[in-house]
């Protein structure tokens, strides 16, 4: 077999190969997957390392470490080694490279030649050797070359790894980085000035007796003082042509610092939405959170404080900046200013992996059926649930992958409907809604062999146990004889506030209204058979 055919089969063995693949996951979840929960820990444990080291080696330059200090830097420049290696396998994939390019040869029945294969995934593994990164992770191996001691300057580049580990520093970075051309021109524009005056200052200041400028050097670190309106004072002009230079240098400084300053400033100003975003993915990440609340209005509002009573984690997106600084500020909870619809927020969020529950509470319909659909797309397994303010729209967020539909103006008017004449009732669900009372919704299962199967609410003395029955959920594949109103709940039928001769069957659920001690209670009796 030629050597060619043996790369070839070994590249469609690693293909194929689970395991392979497997290993190849993890160490990429370790090393680059933010969304990973094995990734802050490995951040945290490489933040120490690189510290550590960096101590040791300043420590070390008046002190001997010894034994100790070797071995530390060796297994620290070990653990450096072999996270670069493993960096720049994961890079890419050079066997699919090879494949791509041998089954395309195949296909139009061209000889395959390997060389230039191998260079091509050669060339694609290079593009990580030459990232900024991956040369700061080269550079901060270099000072534990003992012999070379002027070497050692490298180890503030075991500093700047640091910018793999801390999403804050990073953010920094890129926020700088969109603003290059702006500061390319600024750099310009300062290099200009401190050459023109650095030279100006030359002529005038070094022929001079008693000159403190004796080279064209201490000129440029004169002019880069007086700029920066630092002022040493440990070289000063003697002339009166120096002194003009230097009263317009300062001038000139002032303004080049006013404009650095509003650069940074205009960066950050149009970045802060996102790096808050970016430590409330943080904070998701790390409590794992896996409901997400679309829309902070009125309804919005109501469901988030129930949540957070029931200790239920949840995090909230809405576009309107006022709706999140209440809900942070005013309520505690995780909030996020954007739009529910942005399919790369929802994916910062974690809506395909992490998210398992989509609540799209805005007050606009198109919205929720917007939202409905790009959650649905993202993530097929998701549940949705949506809140319709026009009933003729509730067959579209179902269309559009919605699981459930809440219709709030439609419940308000039926539970008003129903209940009107039973104010007991009314105030009880009433107190439920608006967290004013111990009420709450508890569903009892009618097991096929409880007292209750065959019987009508009627026989049920739910007013001395102060219970009120609010509906009964029941499987639509059943055979009795629908003679109440009842309404389709997605695969189910539900019985809003049946009347007294509705009969209770075997697998219904009897939904109740009261006090929790009062559900417990009709519990206990319902198991003795003693109703």
């Amino acid at each position: 077999m030629s050597f060619s055919r043996r790369v070839i089969k070994q590249c469609y063995a690693m293909q194929g190969s689970s395991r392979y693949t497997n290993v190849k996951q993890a160490v990429y979840n370790l090393l680059e997957n933010p969304q990973a929960p094995i990734r802050p820990y490995f951040d945290i444990f490489m933040i120490l390392l690189v510290l550590t080291t960096v101590w040791l080696l300043i420590y070390e330059v008046k002190n001997d470490l010894g034994v100790v200090g070797d071995l530390v830097e060796m297994v620290a420049v070990g653990i450096f080694i072999i996270e670069y290696l493993l960096r720049f396998w994961i890079f890419n994939d050079s066997h699919k490279v090879i494949l791509e390019r041998y089954e395309r040869a195949e296909f139009i029945n061209e000889s395959f030649d390997l060389w230039p294969a191998l260079w091509h995934a050669l060339l694609g593994k290079l593009k990580y050797v030459i990232r900024p990164l991956a040369i700061i992770d080269l550079l901060a191996i270099i000072p534990s070359y003992r012999p070379l001691r002027f070497l050692r300057i490298f180890l503030l580049f075991r500093l700047f790894k640091l910018f793999r580990y801390t999403r804050s520093i990073s953010e920094f970075v890129k926020v700088l980085s969109e603003k290059r051309i702006e500061l390319v021109t600024l750099f310009i524009f300062m290099a200009f000035i401190t050459f023109t005056a650095a030279t100006a200052i030359f002529f005038f200041e070094a022929d001079q007796q008693d000159s403190q400028i004796t080279g064209f050097f201490d000129s440029v670190y004169w002019a880069l003082v007086t700029m920066s309106t630092v002022g040493y004072g440990d070289i000063t002009p003697n002339t009166t042509e120096g002194r003009v230079i230097t009263l317009v240098l300062i001038i000139a400084g002032l303004g080049v610092i006013s404009f650095f300053t509003s650069i940074i400033v205009s960066a950050f100003g149009e970045k802060i939405h996102e790096i808050r975003a970016h430590r409330i993915y943080s904070e998701i990440e790390r409590k794992r959170i896996d409901t997400l609340i679309c829309g902070y209005g009125r309804v919005g509002q109501v469901v988030a404080e129930r949540m957070a009573v029931d200790r239920r984690s949840f995090v909230v997106v809405d576009p309107v900046e006022e709706n999140v600084r209440v809900a942070k500020k005013k309520q505690g909870h995780l909030a996020v200013v954007g739009d529910g619809e942005d399919t790369e927020l929802l994916l910062s969020l974690g809506i395909d992996k992490r998210i398992q529950r989509l609540l799209c509470l805005t007050g606009d319909d198109v919205v929720n059926v917007y939202i409905t659909l790009t959650a649905r797309q993202v993530n097929p397994d998701i549940e949705i649930i949506s809140r319709a303010n026009h009933r003729e729209n509730v067959s579209k967020l179902y269309r559009a992958g919605a699981s459930y539909c809440v219709t709030p103006y439609e419940v308000f008017g039926l539970i008003a409907a129903e209940y009107a004449g039973q104010p007991v009732a009314f105030e009880a669900v009433y107190g439920l809604l608006t967290g004013q009372s111990h009420e709450g919704i508890e569903a009892v299962r009618i097991k096929g062999e409880s007292v209750l199967v065959g019987r009508s609410l009627e026989s049920i003395d739910f007013t001395r146990r102060k219970l009120t029955p609010f509906g009964v959920i029941r499987e639509k594949d059943s055979e009795a004889k629908v003679e109440h109103a009842n309404y389709d709940l997605q695969g189910r039928r539900f019985f809003f506030n049946p009347g007294k001769s509705f009969i209770l069957e075997k697998d219904d659920l009897l939904v109740l209204l009261g006090h929790e001690y009062s559900v417990v209670h009709f519990r206990d009796c319902l198991e003795r058979g003693t109703l």
